[in-house]
């Protein structure tokens, strides 16, 4: 039988011991601690140990927990510049217009979230005063994540400084009117005050890290000097369940950005109750940060704690702390001392005696009101300790209690998240404590008044003062005038004009060639920013690597095993590939802040995000979202796409649905190209909107979504008729008709009109030969490059004949005249060609590759689906015989001619 104290096998082991008897006698040490003084000191004497060896840079392992106390003692914690007692003033001041913003909205049933900001006050307006840097002085100030639920914390703020007036923050949660404030952090709402949306929690701590990194990306091309730029992300302790919030923790390790600080405000609740009710969130997040590389900072307890401290001689104390969960904590809050001595200090004799030597009133101090969060000068410490460290991202534990300030009613209640109002008598309790001046005349008809000390009092002079040292007000987003890119050559989009002939070429290698010719412009070839989530072979974009280098800010340490090689890996601190790895929400990060930089930066880039079609929309669809809200540019484009194109890859894989999802974006623009000069056209006109002279009444903040394939088929040449650029912006137009395709139909043939998008127009081309051929019917192909396109055009003429306009949707116009019913295919789902039925005049009927996908051939899978061109002779047969327009039985003698 194993004896369970002997030791255990080790690593070290495999390691060769030069003296094995010092080795021992070490060893020895450490028993004869442990039996003389107890595991906790023979603990402690370890623990300082291993500090001191990596004081020393001795490389060992680092502890992933200490103690639960704060990292800076007080004795070592900086003196807070500034006006201390100002800066109280002015926290005050926004907590209670932030508190009554809430409460006036919810008269309308608005809703509102009071309890967060109330906790993390002093998180926001230490910075405020002495850390956040502004866009108005040199460089792009610093990046701001706001935790949503403490948007009203950010608007009293606003409010106080006179960028906000009474009648916004009367209209929180009511923008319809024009001169309301969104619910949260929102760009597209409040843009000069918004920059980051965050509210979707996960996305927020994702976007800040990859941020960071693009500021670093910026630097190292020599295209902006973002050195003066900091990352600040507030998050809170329950957020961080969202497994996209610790998903890039390695990156911003690995990549030692320093310029990137997250606070996470652990008030130990998330929105239903404790965030850790039996364990401790604080210990977890240490380990799983400090684990990944990150500097951590925890800041804890505040100054009345210090006290207790020092009366802890044996370390029980801080055995206690450890030891209680999280939802004791918070029970803690809401007890009388006499249950804080009992539950707390009672078990341990050595706390019993402590107890002794406190009073209620200390005790009640320390549990109910003391946090490091609470404190600026706690706060400060953290801020400073973060911004000096270098060589790796902090993180800052700041733990505080949710609803402080607001009375017992709210500080650490369960439901306090959900709670939206105060009372007029909790509003002058809070009034009291925080020893404001209103009056309870104020109150009039049980209003909470909105306070102010007056636009030249000595707390508004100091916010502004303050703010002017640092570069102007924050949050703050600014679209700095930036001169329109000049358009690239004509040569790079007219080389797709002529066809490729007899070659076969697949969409996707024709908009990988495109990109190639692109970022050789001098002129803006430098501002595109390529983005593939290791999946450049597939696209084959290897060809990018020697020319444009794959970013890395340590740049190639090694000698690739392909070096001899024409195409070989190359990694460069100036590349411009961002080759993420295997990370779909990393990438869609890294197009996300490339898409913003016009306004974040100044600068204008030109992203392109190529990925596996299913992996895009299906799984990153809620940051395509984040991009619309952040007013994001640049191209989107889905590889490898469609249901039935991806030979012997299956269900999963099998991409029918993207177009259907994308179309619920109204940022997004669609298109579903069939043919390379389609691809060349539709990043023309997107260069051209996104970066050049938009026309009057378009919208620059827009991205274009382009799904490519990777089916090898000939490319024709543009027809040389009047309207095909326009019909390709658009949505659609006629490719060729019966006659022009060198078919002749017999005299008098029933005619039908195909419409086509993407791969689906080749299965078109061949039915259009089929039916003339073997059938006698005229069929004319159509190209409908953008289902959604259409129908966005065709709501907003619906829209505009609400207003009295008369306006006639360019699907019908392009349809106008065509002879025959409608039939329409794609390689999605049915849904994606039916965006437009209604406005169709023709009779209408679609194919499409509805249900899950499965793994076989490309023509097997079509004809499973029924897309493929003997389906759409028989769905054709059939539409023209329900006209009386051919016989019914050559339907049924179609069906089994081909096998159907």
């Amino acid at each position: 039988m194993t004896d369970p104290n002997a030791i255990q096998p080790s690593e070290l082991d495999q390691l060769p011991d030069r003296d094995p008897e010092e080795t021992a006698e070490w060893q020895a040490s450490l028993d004869a601690v442990t039996k003389a003084a107890g595991p906790h000191r023979a603990a402690y004497l370890m623990r300082r140990t291993l500090e001191r060896a990596e004081g020393a840079g001795i490389a060992l392992p680092k502890l992933l927990e200490t103690d639960y106390v704060n990292s800076i003692p007080t004795s070592a914690e900086p003196a807070v510049p500034g006006d201390e007692a100002l800066e109280q003033r002015i926290t005050a001041w926004n907590r209670w217009n932030a508190a009554a913003m809430v409460t006036r909205g919810s008269k309308y049933g608005v809703g509102g979230h009071i309890a967060t900001f109330a906790s993390a006050a002093w998180l926001y307006e230490t910075g405020f005063n002495h850390f956040f840097k502004g866009k108005e002085a040199d460089g792009s100030g610093d990046q701001l994540y706001i935790q949503g639920h403490a948007s009203p914390g950010i608007y009293a703020r606003a409010f106080l400084d006179g960028r906000l007036n009474e009648e916004q923050l009367d209209n929180f949660r009511r923008e319809a009117g024009g001169n309301g404030l969104p619910s949260y952090p929102h760009p597209r709402r409040l843009p000069w005050l918004w920059e980051f949306p965050t509210v979707s929690m996960g996305l927020g701590p994702l976007s800040a890290i990859y941020q960071a990194r693009f500021n670093r990306y910026l630097a190292n091309r020599g295209i902006k000097d973002t050195a003066g730029s900091h990352v600040w992300a507030f998050l809170g302790d329950g957020e961080m369940d969202e497994p996209e919030s610790t998903a890039a923790l390695a990156l911003a390790a690995r990549e030692e950005l320093d310029n990137l600080t997250f606070v996470i405000n652990c008030n130990l609740q998330r929105l239903d109750g404790p965030v850790r009710a039996n364990f401790k969130i604080v210990q977890e997040l240490e380990a799983q940060f400090r684990g990944a590389g990150w500097n951590v900072v925890k800041t804890l307890w505040g100054t009345a704690w210090d006290e207790l401290f020092r009366l802890d001689t044996t370390g029980a104390l801080v055995r206690r702390l450890r030891q209680v969960p999280d939802a004791q904590i918070q029970t803690y809050q809401t007890r009388d001392a006499a249950y804080i001595r009992q539950d707390f200090f009672g078990g341990d004799p050595a706390l019993v005696e402590m107890a002794k030597l406190l009073s209620d009133d200390k005790i009640l101090e320390c549990f109910h009101l003391s946090r490091g969060g609470h404190e600026a000068r706690k706060v400060f410490a953290a801020y400073k300790a973060a911004v000096e460290h270098k060589g790796a991202p902090t993180v800052i534990l700041a733990q505080t209690v949710k609803g402080h300030t607001l009375g017992e009613g709210f500080a650490s209640k369960n439901a306090n998240h959900q709670m939206k109002k105060l009372s007029v008598d909790e509003f002058k309790n809070m009034r009291d404590l925080l020893e404001l001046p209103i009056k309870d005349s104020d109150f009039v008809d049980g209003v909470v008044p909105y306070g102010h000390p007056g636009a030249d009092s000595p707390e508004v002079r100091y916010l502004q003062e303050r703010r002017a040292a640092l570069g102007g007000p924050a949050p703050a987003r600014r679209v700095h005038p930036v001169a329109p890119l000049p358009a690239p050559a004509e040569k790079a989009f007219a080389s797709f004009d002529k066809g490729s002939g007899s070659q076969n070429v697949a969409t996707t290698m024709a908009f990988v060639r495109l990109v190639k010719d692109l970022v050789r412009d001098k002129e803006t070839g430098k501002r595109w920013v390529p983005i593939v989530p290791d999946e450049a072979r597939t696209f084959g974009m290897e060809s990018l690597f020697p020319s444009l280098g794959i970013y890395s800010p340590k740049g190639q340490t090694y000698e690739p095993v392909d070096r001899d090689q024409l195409m070989y890996y190359k990694e460069a601190q100036n590349g411009q590939i961002l080759n993420e790895g295997i990370t779909e929400a990393g990438s869609m990060a890294d197009f996300i802040a490339a898409s913003t930089s016009y306004a974040t930066h100044g600068e204008t880039m030109i992203p392109f995000y190529i990925f596996y079609s299913m992996f895009g929309w299906q799984r990153t669809a809620d940051q395509m979202w984040q991009l619309g809200d952040q007013l994001g540019r640049g191209f989107l484009v889905g590889a490898t796409a469609g249901r039935t194109t991806l030979t012997g890859e299956g269900l999963q894989h099998a991409d029918g649905h993207s177009p259907v999802i994308a179309a619920t974006n109204p940022a997004a623009l669609s298109y579903d190209p069939a043919f390379a000069y389609e691809v060349a056209t539709i990043v023309k006109d997107g260069l051209r909107r996104m970066y050049g002279e938009a026309a009057p009444g378009e919208d620059q903040n827009v991205f274009y979504y382009l799904t490519v394939y990777n089916e090898p088929m000939p490319q024709p040449a543009k027809p040389s008729v009047d309207g095909v650029d326009e019909g390709i912006v658009k949505g659609l137009y006629r490719f060729n008709t019966a006659e022009s395709a060198g078919i002749t139909p017999p005299a008098n043939a029933p005619r039908i009109q195909l419409l086509g998008s993407g791969t689906a127009i080749h299965w078109a081309l061949k039915a259009q030969v089929l039916l003339a051929e073997e059938w006698g019917v005229a069929a004319d192909v159509w190209s409908a490059t953008s289902w959604s396109e259409l129908r966005r055009d065709a709501l907003e003429a619906d829209e505009a004949l609400l207003r009295g306009e008369e306006r006639v949707p360019f699907v019908r116009q392009a349809l106008q005249g065509a002879e025959g019913p409608l039939l329409a295919v794609s390689d999605y789902m049915r849904q994606v060609p039916d965006q437009i039925a209604q406005w169709v005049e023709q009779d209408w009927s679609s194919l499409g590759a509805d249900g899950f996908g499965l793994s076989d051939t490309r023509e097997a899978a079509r004809r499973h689906f029924g897309v493929d061109a003997e389906s759409i002779v028989v769905a054709a047969l059939a539409q023209l015989a329900r006209r009386g327009e051919v016989k019914a039985a050559s339907v049924k003698e179609a069906r089994e001619k081909y096998g159907l």
